[in-house]
């Protein structure tokens, strides 16, 4: 039953996908030519011995799984529960509380893939791409998203108005985005900060995709890396099955 929820999300999606087909190419293209080749100009001898272009891309693409992952996370699921209502109306039908959780999930992950896949198109096209592990991005980037989508799920399923995603874009996307390894290492950042850093799921994911294009090692263990991301995955999906479970189940 899972398969149908998605199937819906898919249904409503073939609607609007061409405008996320043009977004999905020229963002990337526009974000690598203004901090890649725009910002990369000034930076020189490049980071960590790679081209800034080359060694920032990676970073982008995780930030992006993190940023689609969480936009289908915020105001379709608080949509779903307070102004489409779609929810109650899957409810009603012979559906499980797991069902209409996992169907939009998967759906949120599907967004990701897309997104990021295009993203890795026009990095390629670049060349900053430099081994065929650069494909591990697709995998990584939909844990990344699981991570960050299964708790922002609970999170928007607890609210009553748009008003509270506003914060958490203010407080948790935008500093994630700017200080989790994207722009610049985050050994760079005081001992507190560079630890909060580690801490949040995205700089594991910047990480990983990292080296992923580069060919190189992680800074840390590939496998403490998905197992961390996964942990996020898990708990973050507890929470939002039992609100879920606590407004739909009456």
């Amino acid at each position: 039953m899972t398969r149908a929820v998605f199937e819906y999300h898919l249904v409503s999606y073939r609607r609007v996908w061409r405008g996320s087909v043009l977004s999905s190419f020229v963002l990337p293209l526009l974000t690598m030519v203004g901090f890649g080749v725009g910002v990369g100009a000034y930076v020189t001898g490049g980071v960590e011995g790679v081209p800034y272009l080359d060694w920032m891309v990676p970073g982008l693409i995780a930030s992006t799984a993190m940023q689609i992952a969480i936009g289908e996370s915020t105001w379709p699921v608080l949509g779903g529960f307070e102004w489409r209502r779609i929810y109650f109306g899957q409810s009603a039908a012979p559906l499980r509380v797991a069902d209409i959780l996992d169907g939009h999930l998967a759906f949120a992950v599907f967004r990701t893939l897309t997104s990021c896949g295009a993203f890795l198109l026009v990095a390629a096209a670049f060349g900053t791409t430099h081994s065929w592990w650069a494909l591990a991005i697709l995998p990584i980037a939909g844990l990344v998203g699981l991570a960050v989508a299964t708790p922002t799920f609970a999170y928007a399923s607890t609210i009553r108005t748009d008003s509270y995603l506003a914060v958490l874009f203010r407080l948790g996307v935008i500093p994630m985005s700017l200080f989790s390894g994207v722009f610049f290492p985050v050994e760079s950042l005081p001992g507190a900060l560079r630890w909060i850093a580690y801490a949040l799921p995205l700089w594991h994911g910047v990480d990983l995709s990292r080296a992923a294009t580069l060919g190189v090692a992680p800074a840390w263990s590939p496998a403490g890396h998905v197992l961390y991301l996964a942990l996020w995955a898990g708990v973050g999906w507890l929470l939002a099955y039992r609100q879920f479970a606590r407004r739909l189940v009456v």
